[in-house]
């Protein structure tokens, strides 16, 4: 199923929309670095979200490269006969670095800032399929690397709620 919804898209012609999901899939991560640069910048509230999207990420980083370790998944062109816009490692294709990435930082600015997060988790939705488009992923490694990134991004906001929690009962009691 994912290569047939990968080959619809994945034809022989060269378009404006081909360009446009190129820069996406090349540039979007410099619209998160600047977003968490201006949001350090912005306020005290901020530098905490900024944090835990650093964390969030770090820890998907880390599973990225478990998973990794275990796992091999041919990029679609290393499997069928199919054209690329862009050159490509010869790594796994999942999970997607890029997507996964997007996802954390995108989630962790959600649980914070709704607005901003909805907006940044439409521009990771559109990294995702930026890099269906430029042929470098399947549609199952983009769903499973946005789930992980977002989970991570989740699993880390409530161990630091948690975290958090305990250390001020601590010293209250002290």
């Amino acid at each position: 199923m994912g290569y047939n919804l990968f080959k619809s898209k994945n034809t022989d012609h060269f378009s404006l929309m081909d360009i446009l999901m190129i820069f996406i899939s090349n540039k979007a991560r410099y619209v998160f670095i600047f977003v968490l640069i201006f949001m350090w910048f912005r306020s005290d509230s901020n530098k905490k979200v900024v944090v835990h999207a650093i964390k969030s990420s770090a820890v998907a980083l880390l599973i990225n490269t478990f998973i990794r370790l275990f796992y091999f998944k041919p990029r679609p062109f290393m499997k069928r006969r199919v054209g690329i816009l862009i050159p490509s490692k010869m790594d796994s294709s999942f999970p997607s670095k890029h997507t996964l990435l997007v996802f954390a930082v995108s989630t962790s600015i959600i649980l914070r800032n709704r607005m901003l997060g909805l907006i940044m988790w439409g521009l990771s939705m559109l990294t995702g399929l930026s890099r269906i488009w430029v042929g470098h992923h399947y549609p199952s490694d983009i769903i499973g690397s946005a789930f992980i990134g977002s989970f991570t991004s989740v699993v880390m906001n409530k161990c630091s709620r948690l975290f958090n929690y305990f250390v001020r009962s601590f010293y209250k009691e002290g």
